[in-house]
């Protein structure tokens, strides 16, 4: 499927533009990683929080979990549209950078003010919005996932070019 475009990348003996495409991939893959994580284990155990501790524990959550996934996701992001530039027309880069901004867009427009909610809300308001955070997430943990494996199925296929 990638095969045929591959040989048109031009990356053969440009270091530099391999450099990108393997950091591109590297976080990415650590980007998957923290977002099963978050999916499976974080978001669920958030209705376990004890009440009173509740505001505390999300505050200090969220703050914690954005040192880690802000600067991964920037790098990402411009490793990502430096690519894109590299390639726009490329079926891959278009869609790959489509999954992006899909992402950034859940994250801002859905996860965020969600946050945002459920550090105000209490009883079974908060557990409705963590079913919410929980449910939507999987959006972002999709397109994570599957950015992941097209990205190690383009490198595997551009080792085998080599």
């Amino acid at each position: 499927m990638v095969a045929a475009w591959v040989k048109d990348m031009a990356f053969a003996g440009n270091d530099g533009w391999t450099l990108v495409l393997v950091s591109h991939l590297a976080i990415t893959l650590l980007m998957v990683g923290l977002i099963w994580l978050v999916q499976i284990v974080h978001y669920p155990l958030f209705s376990r929080v004890g009440v009173s501790s509740f505001s505390d524990y999300h505050k200090r959550h969220t703050h914690r979990i954005t040192i880690i996934v802000a600067p991964l996701m920037l790098l990402e992001l411009a490793t990502g549209l430096l690519l894109w530039f590299r390639m726009p027309l490329q079926p891959f880069w278009l869609f790959n950078t489509m999954a992006m901004a899909l992402i950034w867009g859940s994250t801002a427009l859905w996860q965020v003010p969600l946050h945002k909610q459920l550090a105000l809300a209490d009883g079974a308001a908060r557990l409705a919005l963590i079913r919410q955070l929980v449910a939507s997430n999987w959006l972002r943990t999709f397109f994570w996932s599957l950015r992941g494996l097209l990205l190690v199925g383009l490198l595997l296929e551009l080792l085998k070019q080599r």
